[in-house]
This record gives C-alpha cells, structure tokens and sequence, in this order.
C-alpha cells in the first residue's frame, strides 16, 4: 500500500468545495481545506505508485477549480 499527501492550489473561493469532491473519491482518506500557499490537503492511498499517479491525474486534477497539484508520497525511512 503506497500512501500521499496531495497538495492542491484551487481558484479563489473553490477550497471547500473541492475538498468535498475529493474526499468521494476511492483511495481518499481525507481531505481537508487549509491556509498557506495551498487551499486543500489530501491523504491517499492506492496498492501501488503507478495506480496512486492515475488517481491524481484521471480523478484528483479533473475536480473543477483545482489550479495546481504537488503529490507527495510518504516514505518510511
């Protein structure tokens, strides 16, 4: 199981709204709006790196008002 933090800059006033639609989607654990220079957090989950990259880039980025993406997987050092 690989897991994410996806980092999201959306347009003006569509925070909330966006981490609504995103917590729906299969693999989301949790989506959350926040403050600083990105408008929502998400933690994601999906059994392998390459199904996490079709997540974000077929489900996660075609939510309307998303203006920016920054995944980042976590690690276990």
């Amino acid at each position: 199981m690989v897991q994410a933090y996806i980092l999201i800059q959306t347009e003006v006033g569509k925070a909330s709204t966006v981490a609504e639609t995103i917590s729906k989607i299969p693999g989301v654990l949790q989506a959350e709006d926040v403050t600083g220079p990105y408008d929502v957090i998400v933690r994601a989950q999906a059994d392998t790196v390459d199904d996490l990259g079709r997540m974000v880039v077929a489900r996660v980025q075609q939510v309307d008002g998303i203006t920016r993406t920054l995944t980042c997987p976590v690690v276990h050092l």
